[in-house]
């Protein structure tokens, strides 16, 4: 089944996705940076966690289930170690905010770093890794959530897909950034193949009877498996440590899900660590020693003599210089609940495609 995506301009989405979030609540400035976040990641071709989410994240919003006006408090820590409590505030907003103090803390201490408790999604972890090596720092981010991975030989779910991202600068086009979840597949891919009518390989994921499936939509309400096997869960497990345990959030069994508890808070915990590298390296030797790295990966060999070495972050920066040019896709559906929800909410589509029409 093929789906006719119709390409939609990033100078018309971003204010719209805003406005969106503006009548759900949101202050200006935090409206607009969820809008951000959702596009960017569109950008990056993370389609799984960009966009598409929208409706979801502004209903989520309206019911009551995430505070549009969180106030977000340090309750724990001291040095270079602390806590928020998010206040069930959006996950986006709650991870900035716990990321920037963590570069904060890394200015005074070289390494900062901050949990957070009582948040919600925070969508792609890459956007609070990014936001450290923006500013020339190590970035790392994690977040926990509700148990969807399957043990190997396990009759029920056990741990979340606790998603990781890693970012280094380069101080070259794009930093190293790597962002992967603890399944298989990540739960915002099968959404993304269920839109398209895709199929998906066999050994990811379970239907909820725990019968091996290809089909993405029984298998996002089914079982996943672990990314690595045994490899895969012992990570989710640490990371659900990090991120839920030490920090007073929601873990394990008691996490909420966005989906089958819709208006309930989740409470999702993060992980933020920066890191300032230069306070045991001289960055221009940093410099030279990170385009040695990327260097010797992109030099590396294919068999295939018509494939690339991609590093990590490559794709989504050549993915990022192309959307920026010929606009995002997004698909009629996505369209649809686009339209609607801004019907709904009062707000003015101009210049948003149609199902179908031209962008």
């Amino acid at each position: 089944m093929t789906t006719d995506y119709v390409m939609s301009r990033v100078e018309t989405l971003r204010p719209f996705l805003a406005s969106l979030f503006g009548k759900a609540g949101l202050g200006d400035d935090d409206a607009l940076f969820c809008a951000e976040c959702l596009v960017r990641t569109s950008l990056w071709g993370k389609d799984s966690h960009g966009v598409m989410r929208t409706t979801h994240y502004v209903r989520r919003l309206l019911s009551g289930a995430v505070n549009p006006r969180p106030r977000i408090s340090v309750v724990r820590g001291t040095a270079a170690l602390e806590t928020l409590d998010g206040d069930n505030g959006p996950g986006f907003v709650v991870g900035r905010e716990a990321m920037q103090r963590a570069i904060a803390l890394a200015r005074d201490h070289s390494v900062g770093v901050v949990g957070a408790r009582r948040s919600s999604h925070f969508g792609a972890a890459a956007i609070y890794a990014r936001l450290a090596a923006d500013v020339g720092m190590v970035g790392v981010a994690m977040t926990n959530s509700v148990a969807k991975i399957v043990a190997p030989g396990g009759a029920r779910p056990i741990t979340g897909s606790n998603p990781i991202a890693v970012a280094v600068p380069s101080y070259a086009e794009f930093p190293f950034v790597l962002d992967v979840s603890m399944s298989a597949m990540a739960g915002g891919k099968l959404l993304l193949a269920a839109q398209r009518g895709e199929r998906i390989a066999p050994g990811l994921a379970t239907d909820s009877e725990g019968r091996p499936t290809e089909d993405p939509a029984e298998a996002f309400a089914g079982l996943w498996l672990p990314m690595a096997g045994i490899k895969g869960l012992g990570l989710s497990y640490a990371i659900d440590i990090l991120s839920g345990v030490i920090t007073g959030a929601s873990f394990g069994l008691a996490m909420k899900s966005q989906y089958a508890d819709a208006r309930e808070a989740s409470g999702t915990g993060h992980f933020m660590i920066a890191i300032d590298a230069g306070a045991i390296i001289d960055p221009d030797d940093l410099r030279v020693r990170m385009s040695e790295f990327m260097c010797s990966i992109k030099s590396s060999p294919m068999k295939d003599d018509a494939a690339e070495m991609m590093v990590p972050g490559e794709r989504a920066y050549l993915t990022e210089r192309e959307r920026m040019a010929s606009g995002i896709p997004l698909s009629p559906g996505v369209l649809t609940e686009l339209h609607a929800l801004a019907k709904e909410l009062g707000v003015s589509t101009a210049g948003l495609p149609d199902d179908g029409a031209a962008g």
